[in-house]
């Protein structure tokens, strides 16, 4: 009877195709998704000003905070 036999460098290129293609499949998914979403109209419109709209930042702040650094 014949063993086969693994050595590390083997196991290593194993368990990374099993990650990669583990992460392949949810970005797959993930894009599907949305996809399909956006067909039915069920997504959420946000655009990069709806992001960053939530932060509060006056702008003599970042002056002081330039002038500190000197």
């Amino acid at each position: 009877m014949e063993f086969l036999y693994f050595d590390a460098g083997l196991g290593a290129m194993l368990i990374q195709a099993i990650v990669a293609a583990v992460a392949g499949i949810a970005l797959f998914y993930k894009s599907i998704k949305y996809k399909i979403r956006s067909i039915f109209g069920l997504d959420k419109n946000t655009s990069e000003n709806e992001v960053f709209d939530d932060i509060d930042i006056d702008d003599a702040t970042i002056e002081n905070s330039s002038k500190d650094d000197k």
